[in-house]
């Protein structure tokens, strides 16, 4: 695999060694030893899938200390713009993001560690979207940021007219309102 470093260090793009025939392709999607060594070690506990239709967004989320998550994410079908927002407090990149366009073509993934808020809009016309969590999925925990908080500066690629938001996602504070559980 192929590690490619972002402008926020931790935050990391995989991108995996594809094998080609006639016959199609074959790729290690996931490597406990590799990852160990070429990212971080981290023990993934538990699979989510979600399957979306064009101009649906979901996040900023996270979930609260003592639950926290490290994420893998990766879209198996169609394509999404994935973000992670870096929300721990007295971090030098506090507020900045980083987006990656993830699709079934480049088969890229995208590692989001504890103390980032996640979120994705899907720019295809459906998308099969997989993630693997280092912790699990306690609802008290829950807790996100305003996808929609223009003062990050992330453009969705998605117009305003077009963008599909559930009820609990359009009220999460902005960043500017938000009291992070989260430190550097």
């Amino acid at each position: 695999m192929n590690i490619i470093q972002t402008e926020i260090p931790g935050v990391v793009i995989i991108e995996p060694r594809i094998f080609e025939d006639a016959r199609g392709y074959f790729f290690e999607s996931f490597s406990q030893r590799e990852f160990d060594e070429k990212v971080c070690p981290v023990t993934f506990v538990q699979d989510n899938e979600s399957k979306s239709s064009y101009g649906v967004m979901r996040g900023l989320h996270f979930q609260r200390p003592p639950f926290t998550q490290t994420k893998l994410v990766r879209c198996v079908r169609g394509a999404v713009l994935d973000v992670a927002v870096d929300i721990r407090r007295g971090s030098p990149t506090y507020g900045q993001h980083v987006a990656v366009e993830l699709t079934e073509d480049n088969h890229r993934q995208f590692f989001i560690p504890k103390g980032f808020a996640h979120g994705f809009a899907v720019l295809s016309d459906t998308a099969v979207f997989q993630y693997k969590c280092d912790e699990f999925y306690h609802p008290e925990a829950d807790g996100g940021i305003s996808i929609l908080d223009d003062s990050l500066g992330i453009d969705w690629r998605i117009p305003a007219d077009k963008a599909i938001l559930s009820d609990k996602d359009t009220k999460h504070p902005l960043l500017q309102d938000f009291d992070t559980p989260f430190t550097f």
